[in-house]
């Protein structure tokens, strides 16, 4: 591989997070390369998983299709938030870093006067609930809880009781019921989940991370997993050969050692939602994501426009059942390549979503 400068960052991190080059097939295949996909925001997180898929599966309906059967779930999971992750990983991954979440929110669930002995309790009332296949929203796992006597108090005391059975293993998603969102027994959910000891489950998320999202620096991987710099240091000693490194201005990057050789620039448009994985799996965004200057994004996580491994514009959507308008907005004058390139970006997220797309030029948010 030819050594890397800053500008080859962007367009490296494209071709391994399967934008550019060999698409999946299914969404599971999607998840499963990249470890967790953060999905606190449904539908945008279905679109970066679209971006990632060619063939029958690329399409909001099929994404939803794969949810609802369970082929992806969604959990609170690393940093924390949801994010979908694959029936096989959820137990390792909950394992090894919910310890570190709890740890995290313990002051909030003091505040909110949780303690563990709530928890526990909450676990068994939840677990019951749900047993032999049922599917309830949140607001009946209140109800249940509150029938067995326990104070849920505010929104943020059942919030809690609820992250924490997932914390536990103990819940998962479930399917969707109309447009809310169901829990299911993570036992039922995902049967064949497998768990993996400590250093194993460590070594498997730092190769997996810097796999499919490489070049990428100890920490960037301490941020995106939600693990200390001291786990994240550790990782990549377990994952030994398996990994490879470059100095690029005196920061070590660390990638796949049978990553293919850097990409040249495309002229392919990417809207990237809120949230992708090229967005929240770096730190120092505008610098050593895309090459770009500390101008070019001053929100790291909003919805961007790339070409070339660059951010060029932000953009946001209002869809219907019918039909999207795409606002954009460029941080400097495009040509007409890269305008048409933008058009055909949002030709392709209209088909994903079924809908008739209208682009509409900004100069600025209003």
């Amino acid at each position: 591989m030819a050594p890397a400068t800053p500008g080859h960052l962007g367009p490296r991190r494209l071709s391994q997070q399967r934008l550019t080059r060999d698409p999946f097939a299914t969404p599971a295949e999607v998840v499963g390369w990249l470890g967790a996909v953060q999905s606190q925001e449904y539908q945008p997180a279905t679109w970066s998983l679209g971006m990632r898929l060619r063939g029958p599966g690329a399409t909001s309906a099929e994404i939803d299709r794969a949810f609802d059967e369970g082929a992806i779930l969604r959990t609170h999971i690393m940093r924390p938030t949801w994010h979908f992750v694959t029936p096989e990983d959820i137990r390792w991954l909950l394992e090894l870093t919910a310890p570190r979440i709890k740890r995290t929110i313990a002051n909030y669930s003091r505040q909110a006067g949780l303690d563990e002995a709530t928890f526990a309790r909450g676990n068994e009332v939840i677990a019951d609930a749900l047993r032999g296949g049922k599917h309830l929203l949140r607001s009946e796992l209140g109800e249940a809880l509150t029938a067995a006597g326990l104070d849920i108090g505010d929104r943020m005391r059942l919030q809690f009781i609820v992250m924490n059975a997932e914390l536990d293993g103990v819940i998962c998603s479930g399917p969707r019921l109309g447009k809310q969102f169901s829990y299911a027994l993570l036992a039922e959910r995902a049967p064949q989940a497998k768990t993996l000891p400590r250093e194993e489950a460590l070594a498997e998320l730092t190769r997996r991370y810097f796999t499919s999202h490489g070049p990428a620096t100890v920490r960037d991987f301490a941020w995106w997993s939600g693990l200390t710099m001291g786990d994240a240091k550790a990782g990549l000693a377990l994952a030994g050969d398996g990994l490879a490194h470059e100095e690029i201005e005196g920061q070590m990057y660390y990638f796949a050692a049978d990553a293919l050789p850097a990409a040249e620039a495309t002229r392919e448009a990417f809207l990237l939602p809120t949230y992708d994985e090229m967005l929240v799996g770096y730190t120092g965004f505008a610098a050593a994501t895309m090459g770009g200057r500390p101008r070019d994004n001053p929100n790291q996580f909003s919805a961007t426009v790339v070409i070339g491994g660059r951010v060029v514009a932000h953009w946001r959507r209002t869809i219907s059942a019918k039909a999207a308008v795409i606002e954009i907005a460029p941080f400097e004058p495009l040509s007409d390549e890269r305008r048409e390139a933008i058009f055909a970006a949002a030709g392709r997220y209209g088909q994903f979503f079924g809908v008739s797309v209208e682009c509409v030029w900004l100069a600025s948010w209003l």
